[in-house]
């Protein structure tokens, strides 16, 4: 256990121990490029770890400042970037690195291992997209821009962070707040001069909760302005983002952002990421069409945007008679983990036990994994909303699995983090069922990278997965989120024990695809919008002309003109999904095709479940998700399944 370091951020003396590590690596980096004899032992293995050490420093500071937001971390990450951006820029422009790992890759072509081979690939690779055959000016431009575009995205999130956390509405009429959960009442109220109030906030929980079910409408519409007009500055920063990809992206010798950005995914370019979101909305506006008819049905005024949520919850239990709230004491957190936990020990043999450890936060929690009873790796969970913590939900990577130049087994480490309703002494976290899926969805990519079994760390765990391919685990992980064999092994009242009955599972899988074409058009919107904005220059202006152009085709409600989902489109912008959000449905094919092939071996026992584990699970990032799923699968994927999962008609 030793081998895992304790959790800790030092950040009064962050930046100089950041310095001092940069430092060591630059000299290391120049005795390793005295050598007159270059090997992937000697020269290439030593770099990879280097890059696996300044991670480990620098990963803590990334989560702290996203969990646990202040203005100390802030100032720290702030003036970390820089310094991590500068380094890791000269490093994938030095051409003499680059050189050697030619002549290794030339050389030693016949003696290397798959794994090996594909750490070569992808360097060599990385150095053309990062310029270092390019000049020294042009070289000089591009670490100007890198800097600029991670100052820039942690703008943009930090932004978005404080606009979240300086709105609240406050409710002073008891009727105002009445059909809301009981749990998020007692959250929302306070007392304040003797009177008894409530606050709702743009905090995912609470933000959800009203629009789902907030009778209100004048209150629906206040909160969706708020939200979808959060960080109006961000025009401002996405201008300057834009400006930069694509200035970047011509020094690199590409026509647009789109094209360098496909140069590492599975989807070979831009016409064929396009024809695939085109064929998927074809498919899907017809029955998304029927489906907002039966929204605007039950409404009694013109359905606008901030109405949607409350009746499609109306319609829910009108439809299949069912209340989401009425599930909520059957998903209590530790419950829905520990279910969580059985059901990957049942599918894959793998085992969770936790430990005791002081961390950054009283509600998180830490577990050391085993498969087959070996201690595989660690994990840190962290799964309750707070103020200080970025909203929405994630896997980070912390260390991954390798073996080093002495031969030593290095195990690797992740967090998953998630915004659920709050716990106190008197109320437990109870999820909605959306909460459980996404809990799934993380630890799907939790495993992918802990379970790795691949030895050189840059290919290891989500290391080296195309990012086209890397939500393919999460996905297939969550949709057993439904499955009645899976459900029975956690959904139980937290009060009474009780198992959720079958009548209440049949329900809930019934409802499954409840508005899944009108859900479809939105996930489409979003790629399309993020596509083409890359495939060339937008101002703001342009770029608010092209997603109503979009919009055309893909909003069956109309947005109102102050919405500006665009500032707070953090994935694209924030995030590592630029000119990539189509990913998510394209590893969707991928996750319908392997999860369907389990569920119809019964799930528990599949062939294919363990095939996917040693094919998927243990080899990482170790060759293309093309070339992995083809050895899983036999065949390429098939869109149907797709359709099947969301119960569109093909």
């Amino acid at each position: 256990m030793s081998q895992f370091p304790a959790f800790s951020c030092n950040l009064d003396n962050f930046i100089d121990a950041l310095k001092k590590e940069i430092h060591n690596n630059n000299k290391t980096i120049q005795a390793l490029l005295s050598q007159e004899e270059k090997t992937f032992q000697n020269f290439v293995k030593p770099l990879e770890l280097l890059d696996e050490g300044l991670e480990e420093l620098f990963t803590p500071l990334s989560h702290l400042n996203a969990v646990n937001n202040s203005k100390k971390t802030q100032e720290v990450y702030t003036a970390a970037l820089p310094l991590i951006t500068e380094y890791s820029t000269q490093l994938s422009q030095n051409i003499e690195i680059y050189n050697a790992f030619k002549k290794i890759q030339e050389k030693e072509q016949n003696s290397l291992n798959i794994e090996q081979k594909r750490v070569l690939f992808l360097n060599i690779q990385n150095f053309e997209l990062s310029g270092a055959h390019l000049d020294e000016q042009t070289k000089q431009r591009l670490q100007e821009i890198n800097i600029a575009l991670s100052e820039l995205s942690n703008e943009f999130s930090q932004n978005l962070l404080d606009a979240t956390n300086a709105y609240s509405y406050i409710i002073t009429d008891k009727k105002d707040i009445e059909g809301l959960p009981q749990s998020e009442i007692e959250t929302a109220q306070f007392e304040e001069d003797g009177e008894i109030k409530y606050k709702i906030t743009l905090q995912m929980p609470s933000y959800i909760a009203y629009m789902t079910y907030g009778k209100n409408r004048n209150i629906r519409e206040e909160l969706y302005r708020a939200y979808v007009s959060r960080a109006p500055e961000n025009a401002d920063v996405i201008d300057k983002i834009l400006l930069l990809r694509e200035e970047m992206s011509k020094l690199l010798g590409f026509e647009n952002y789109a094209q360098y950005s496909l140069a590492t995914k599975m989807a070979k370019n831009e016409k064929s990421v396009l024809h695939f979101l085109d064929e998927l909305l074809d498919k899907a506006i017809p029955q998304a069409k029927q489906e907002c008819k039966e929204l605007e049905n039950i409404a009694p005024h013109k359905l606008q945007s901030h109405d949607t949520s409350y009746y499609a919850e109306v319609l829910k239990k009108e439809q299949y008679q069912i209340d989401e709230e009425e599930y909520r004491p059957y998903f209590e957190q530790q419950n829905v983990v520990n279910g969580l936990f059985r059901f990957l020990h049942k599918l894959f043999d793998i085992k969770f036990e936790k430990i005791e450890e002081k961390l950054w936060n009283e509600k998180a929690s830490a577990y050391m994994v085993y498969e087959h009873n070996k201690l595989k790796a660690k994990i840190y969970l962290d799964l309750e909303a707070r103020e200080s913590k970025r909203g929405g939900a994630w896997m980070h990577n912390w260390q991954s699995h390798c073996i080093d130049v002495k031969g030593n087994e290095k195990l690797a480490t992740a967090f998953v983090v998630c915004n659920f309703p709050t716990s106190s002494s008197n109320t437990p976290s109870l999820l909605r069922h959306d909460d459980v899926v996404t809990l799934f969805h993380e630890m799907g990519h939790t495993i992918h990278h802990i379970l790795s079994a691949v030895n050189e760390n840059e290919v290891s765990g989500v290391n080296g997965v195309e990012w086209d391919a890397v939500e393919f685990p999460s996905q297939f992980l969550e949709n057993f989120a439904y499955e009645p064999q899976v459900l029975q092994l956690f959904a139980k009242h937290y009060k009474t024990n009780e198992i959720l009955p079958d009548v209440m599972i049949d329900k809930l899988v019934k409802s499954k695809n409840f508005l899944s074409a009108m859900g479809m058009l939105r996930q489409l919107e979003f790629s399309i919008f993020d596509f083409k904005l890359h495939t060339k220059l937008y101002d703001s202006h342009s770029l608010q002309k092209l997603l109503d152009s979009i919009r055309e085709k893909t909003a069956l409600i109309k947005p109102p003109k102050y919405n500006k989902f665009q500032n707070g489109f953090a994935h694209i912008f924030a995030g590592g999904y630029a000119a990539g959000y189509y990913s998510y449905k394209w590893a969707e094919v991928l996750s319908a095709d392997v999860f369907y092939a389990v569920v119809d071996e019964g799930i528990f026992h599949s062939q294919t479940a363990e095939k996917y584990l040693n094919t998927i699970l243990h080899k990482g990032g170790s060759q293309s998700m093309d070339i992995l799923y083809k050895e899983l699968m036999n065949r390429d994927p098939d869109i149907a399944n797709l359709l099947r999962l969301n119960g569109i008609k093909a």
